[in-house]
């Protein structure tokens, strides 16, 4: 009997490495979508920490509440040069907007002069609306920051008008927004 398996075992070889090449692509993508999710996730969580903080800043600094409303980016103003514990409520106002500025825009951490830390390319904005029969304040924070992918817009959203005007309007534009009662 003739042997025509010749080269048959070649064969396989050959299509075992197509097979397992082809797995490797789809793990090697699967790896870049988690990589992607996982820093859209860890921004999400930093701009969440930032809104917090400013939160907490003007709860403890409640009678210049109306001071901290504003829009913020690019590099913090400089600081007021009072001690933390010795400063003036306008004083302390100013300080907390720069150290927060400087903390969401990577100022805080540098390499080099290259910012490391923060949002990538961050806007924020405060909105204080005082309630004068209640003596309630309710405060609004939006941040704003450039994610991996390109997103829509959603106009039925509530914070459009907020978020509009922290550059949410921008392609790529990533939003948190808390919405709190300073009393």
């Amino acid at each position: 009997m003739k042997n025509s398996g010749k080269g048959f075992s070649l064969i396989e070889v050959m299509v075992s490495l197509v097979i397992m090449v082809i797995g490797l692509i789809g793990i090697f993508n699967l790896h870049i979508v988690a990589k992607r999710g996982s820093f859209e996730s860890f921004q999400q969580t930093q701009a969440s920490y930032y809104a917090n903080d400013i939160i907490n800043r003007m709860k403890l600094n409640s009678t210049q509440l109306a001071s901290y409303a504003g829009t913020y980016s690019g590099i913090p103003s400089s600081a007021t040069a009072c001690n933390a514990a010795a400063c003036t409520p306008s004083q302390m106002q100013l300080r907390d907007i720069y150290e927060w500025q400087s903390s969401f825009t990577g100022a805080d951490e540098t390499v080099g002069s290259q910012n490391v830390g923060g949002l990538d390319t961050p806007t924020a904005c405060i909105e204080v609306n005082t309630d004068t029969v209640t003596n309630t304040n309710t405060v609004t924070v939006v941040l704003a920051w450039r994610g991996i992918r390109k997103t829509t817009i959603d106009t039925g959203s509530p914070i459009v008008d907020t978020s509009t005007s922290c550059a949410a309007s921008k392609e790529n534009r990533r939003i948190f927004s808390i919405r709190t009662v300073i009393i």
